[in-house]
């Protein structure tokens, strides 16, 4: 597939913002158990303002993607049938929920709303719902990919999988540099928690590259044109030239290109923000953990790009060879 880049940054600022959300909403459930220092509501408040920006900087960057950004709205009419209608209904969702958390947080509301004697019973039940629909727009980001069963290298279980953790592990990665610059003591705890996510992710992305290196083809240059002779050879690409197909559905890059990416993107997404993380915590350095998000995002937007890249449309078997 030929990757839109308003698309690489829609889905990775969402991760950022839906991550960083957990990791401030996990934080706070900690604290409200004495588990965790307490911290005061305008931490919470502003933590959750930011990843508001990640999600909005996402949505604005989706619009580029659309030939009549006008009818956007009509996206969410078929909900019932297309993830796609499901994320555009779950992300306002999801961005009006923390608007309302982060709005709960800055007034500090503090009511005993279940009789529990616990400290930020309504934040907590705000996030509550808040972390719901995180899941569910997480679910339905990775399920537009994942329900197209003829991409071969998205339909896999791994693609929702990839999705959640590489989202989580980055909103992490940020909430342990905003809290070494607001909230100290919480910063081994964003910290452990981003590199043991960081980790997973890459066991499992790890694991799609793998799969997809032996993926078993459906489609053949046979059933593309309808001959069935065992020795089929193709000398020119179809229509001769350039047109929609030609163009939307392959990158145009060469192997060795996109082998470079793979590499680039797994160094800078997992070992090395891992390795800064790691140093951050052990020094006590701010500078670590902010360097420590740059890189891993940097290398979310090449793995993004991958992703879509790796995806070999079966039309590509007609369109796409030149002799």
């Amino acid at each position: 597939m030929n990757p839109a880049f308003s698309v690489v940054l829609l889905t990775t600022l969402i991760g950022v913002g839906q991550g960083l959300f957990l990791a401030l909403f996990s934080s706070q459930a900690y604290t409200s158990v004495n588990v965790l220092p307490t911290q005061p509501g305008d931490y919470y408040a502003l933590g959750a303002l930011i990843a508001l920006l990640f999600l909005v900087g996402g949505l604005l960057a989706s619009f580029f993607h659309l030939g009549h950004p006008e009818r956007a709205w009509r996206a969410a009419a078929k909900w019932r049938t297309s993830w796609l209608s499901r994320e555009v209904i779950a992300l306002p969702a999801v961005m009006g929920l923390i608007t309302l958390y982060a709005l709960v947080n800055w007034l500090g509301l503090d009511n005993d709303l279940y009789g529990l004697g616990l400290s930020g019973q309504v934040a907590l039940t705000v996030g509550a719902a808040g972390v719901a629909t995180t899941l569910a727009l997480f679910l339905c980001t990775a399920m537009i990919y994942a329900a197209i069963k003829f991409l071969q290298e998205w339909a896999s279980p791994l693609t929702v999988v990839n999705y959640f953790l590489l989202g989580t592990a980055s909103g992490f990665t940020f909430a342990t540099a905003y809290a070494a610059l607001r909230a100290p003591d919480l910063v081994s705890f964003y910290g452990g928690w981003a590199i043991a996510l960081t980790l997973a992710a890459l066991l499992t992305r790890v694991a799609a590259l793998f799969r997809n290196a032996r993926i078993k083809r459906v489609s053949t240059l046979q059933t593309a044109i309808g001959v069935r002779h065992t020795h089929v050879q193709q000398r020119s690409m179809g229509m001769m030239g350039g047109a929609y197909n030609t163009r939307e559905y392959f990158h145009g890059r060469t192997v060795a290109f996109l082998k470079s990416v793979k590499w680039f993107f797994l160094v800078l997404v997992f070992p090395v923000p891992v390795f800064l993380l790691w140093a951050g915590l052990v020094g006590e350095d701010s500078t670590l953990l902010i360097l420590a998000f740059v890189a891993q995002y940097l290398g979310l937007l090449f793995e993004r790009w991958f992703f879509f890249a790796q995806a070999n449309h079966p039309q590509n078997l007609y369109y796409q060879v030149v002799g």
